[in-house]
């Protein structure tokens, strides 16, 4: 019996081999394992990332813009991503662009994440922010339309961009 499984496998290792010159090498299972398990993790993350995003964004899209505001009477982009963190991850953000520009740790704009924050200098004093949703789009409260999506690849957002900060990890 041990023979013919022996044999079995010969011809199969046989029938599968490669014609490259080049050796096969594989990567011990662990580690191809812990790398297709990463990958998946991070892409099932950044999915229910944009999901819990995508929802609280629905839930405030086309709200007016109002500074100071915090209500769907109106709001203004602080207030807006305060209050989209607290609904998709009970996470406590500070009120303010001032503020919030401090939290998390900064990251590259090449490096962006799916719900980083991205803010903008809008103005000689003015601060603006959104929340990075993948594909060079974020959602954020515009002061001319309220409560919407927009691309980073804009020219009036390219020219405005300033840092992108990490809050989730």
């Amino acid at each position: 019996m041990k023979l013919i499984l022996l044999t079995f496998t010969c011809l199969l290792l046989g029938a599968c081999s490669t014609s490259s010159k080049q050796p096969l090498v594989l990567k011990p299972v662990e580690e191809s394992l812990t790398e297709t398990t990463t990958h998946d993790n991070n892409m099932q993350q950044d999915e229910l990332l944009f999901y819990l995003l995508r929802n609280s964004f629905s839930n405030w899209q086309g709200t007016p813009y109002r500074l100071g505001g915090n209500s769907k009477r109106g709001i203004d982009c602080s207030a807006f991503i305060k209050n989209v963190y607290a609904e998709s991850f009970n996470i406590k953000l500070s009120r303010t662009t001032t503020e919030q520009v401090n939290e998390g740790y900064l990251v590259y704009r090449d490096q962006l994440k799916i719900g980083d924050l991205v803010f903008f200098k809008t103005g000689w004093n003015v601060r603006h922010v959104g929340i990075y949703m993948g594909n060079s789009e974020f959602i954020h409260a515009s002061t001319s339309q309220g409560v919407m999506t927009s691309s980073l690849d804009n020219s009036y957002w390219t020219s405005k961009y300033w840092q992108a900060r990490r809050i989730l990890d």
